[in-house]
């Protein structure tokens, strides 16, 4: 086996996105873009480790939001589809992905998609009833797992047909530009900006709290009975809303940290249609709003 990336080359892990699906066309389910239940994704979390503190942080497009970091699952269930995206520190073949992670819901077909861009790694996998069909990790000058019979929709990119080949021991293609294609391929839809809202519910493991929102003006002008018929409603202690249930779907207001991360994923996601020669500006311009995104909810 090859030796581990070095951390400096990996700095914030590698992000993986897994989709459960039994749906016989995920794309349509997804193109009626659903709405996340905010209390599914905190039931699995507490099913896959009952000792993680489980605090919702947000809740937006993942198609068009900075993905996930260390620490953090952004999560939906939709009819015959689920997705889960989250980080996983030094993965280098999707055939050993935690168990934990990969059967964290049951469905026939597990399709999972890992993006490293600081590494500029890219894997792709199906497992249909547990079993694996289709596995390939890579870097462009190595190829880190091949295992199971290539796609139709890879005959391009081994063929140089897609990107520009760069000799040498080079790969005939960038990675991640596989793992794109693979998307669209497996899953009938394109995951991107451009493409169907994809609407999650994120959340902390780490330890963090629940971040602050900021209330709407028009909030702000409620009068005092007001407030205080929503709050004892909330709390379950009102008459209007005895039954008042965590897990069901509640009203939310967008907060600061929601506009952050659907910014920094629209000016990332453009910049790399511009081409591959503004990845690095991308890359830049995402760190740089994600680390302002990360002090969003300090007082």
């Amino acid at each position: 086996m090859m030796d581990s990336w070095d951390r400096a080359e990996n700095p914030r892990g590698t992000v993986v996105t897994l989709w459960f699906v039994t749906a016989s066309s995920p794309a349509e389910v997804i193109a009626a873009e659903p709405r996340a239940d905010r209390g599914y994704g905190r039931k699995l979390l507490a099913q896959m480790n009952p000792a993680w503190p489980i605090s919702p942080i947000g809740q937006f497009p993942l198609n068009r939001s900075t993905p996930a970091a260390e620490g953090e699952f952004y999560i939906a269930g939709f009819p015959g589809v689920t997705v889960i995206q989250t980080v996983v520190p030094d993965l280098e073949l999707l055939s050993e992905l935690s168990p934990r992670l990969r059967n964290a819901v049951k469905a026939p077909d597990v399709y999972a998609f890992a993006l490293n861009e600081a590494a500029d790694f890219g894997g792709l996998a199906h497992w249909h009833r547990g079993e694996l069909k289709r596995s390939l990790c890579a870097r462009p000058m190595e190829l880190r797992e091949d295992l199971g019979l290539p796609e139709p929709f890879e005959s391009p990119f081994w063929a140089g047909e897609r990107g520009t080949p760069r000799g040498g021991i080079y790969l005939p293609f960038d990675p991640p530009d596989l793992v794109v294609e693979a998307q669209r391929s497996w899953l009938g839809f394109e995951v991107s900006p451009a493409g169907p809202d994809i609407n999650v519910v994120a959340y902390a493991v780490d330890g963090r709290p629940e971040p602050k929102v900021q209330p709407h003006p028009t909030q702000l002008r409620r009068s005092v009975g007001e407030i205080a018929s929503a709050a004892t409603a909330r709390l379950g202690i009102g008459a209007s809303r005895g039954d008042y249930d965590d897990y069901e779907e509640h009203e939310e207001s967008s907060s600061t940290s929601e506009e952050l991360a659907r910014l920094a994923g629209a000016a990332a996601g453009a910049a790399k249609r511009a081409g591959r020669g503004l990845r690095s500006r991308a890359r830049s311009l995402r760190e740089t709003v994600v680390d302002k995104l990360r002090h969003t909810d300090r007082p």
